[in-house]
Order: C-alpha cells, then structure tokens, then sequence
C-alpha cells in the first residue's frame, strides 16, 4: 500500500514517518520524501490511527487525486530549488509538465484551487528561502546565486528578494545568520 504524505520535507519528516509506522507494527518497504510504501494494506480504521500518528509532527496522510497531485508538484519544485545544482534547459512550466505528465494549466488551476497560491509564488518563495540560505552560507556572490537559481540578473534577483522580505540581499547579509 502507497501513502502519500502532505509536509514531508526533509530527513527528519522520513525518519519520523519510519518510526510511527513501525510503532503501529507496519513494515515499510521504502519512505520517500511525500511517499511511503508499506508492506500490506490497511483497513480505513488503521489508517485513522497512521494518520492521528502522523498529525502530532504536522504530517497529513493525503488521499484525494488532487492533493497528492499538489504534493507532487511541490516536490519538483522543491528538488530543483534546493537539491539541484544543475541549470533548468526549460523553463518551470515545461520542466513541471514534462516531469508530471500533465498539461501545465491543468496543474497550474489544480495548484491555486488547492493551496490557494499560484505556482509561480511558491516557486518565488522557495527561491527566496535558498538565496536567503545561500547569502547565510556566505561561500557564493550574489552574481553567482543569481546564476544558480536561474534569475536573468542579479537586479531581478535583489528587486525579488527585497518584494518578498521586505529587505535588500546586501542588508540581510549584515544581519545575523539566525534571519534564515
């Protein structure tokens, strides 16, 4: 049996995940970032118990089409941002289509209907997140970031840093590293 898990994001998330399921006696036969797979099925009133489990550490077993189709698309999202050091050939909406198998309007009204934001947003914010992560580690230039995460210039990245934070890359390089 497969579970998809909402908030799965790291680690720590699949760690978690392997030890509750093995507390509730479940066999896991591989735990990925947002997927689980057990060794057997599970009757609906188990799988309130997995999910009750679950909910104390802010993870969500997900059941409709929908949202494990949102969940798949925050995954891509998120490895190519902060897991991929390799440059994009395409642009997101391509790079999305093509590795989900879906037309990108499906996706992007699915995305919206969903969570309430668009895709470009969430892309923003998770770019965001690693320039903010990239300036802390201090071993990259802003030119270098920009190039990195795609940006066309290091103004484009700085106008977008500063829209979303409220501040210039320059000012929250001053700051303490705890701001990340």
């Amino acid at each position: 049996m497969i579970l998809f898990i909402k908030n799965m994001v790291g680690v720590s998330c699949k760690v978690i995940s392997q030890m509750e399921l093995e507390k509730l006696g479940l066999k896991c036969i591989s735990v990925e970032i947002g997927r689980i797979e057990i060794s057997e099925s599970v009757s609906p009133e188990y799988l309130q118990k997995i999910k009750a489990a679950f909910l104390i550490f802010g993870l969500e077993v997900i059941d409709t089409k929908k949202e494990i189709l949102v969940e798949k698309i925050k995954h891509v999202i998120i490895e190519m941002i902060h897991h991929t050091d390799d440059r994009l050939k395409m642009n997101f909406s391509n790079y999305l289509s093509e590795k989900l198998n879906y037309d990108y309007t499906y996706l992007s009204n699915t995305f919206v209907e969903e969570e309430g934001i668009t895709i470009e947003y969430f892309i923003i914010l998770h770019r965001i997140d690693r320039v903010k992560a990239l300036i802390v580690y201090n071993e990259l230039t802003l030119t270098e970031i920009s190039w990195k995460l795609h940006y066309s210039s290091v103004a484009h990245l700085s106008a977008q840093f500063k829209k979303i934070t409220g501040v210039t890359p320059s000012y929250f390089k001053t700051r303490s590293p705890i701001c990340a």
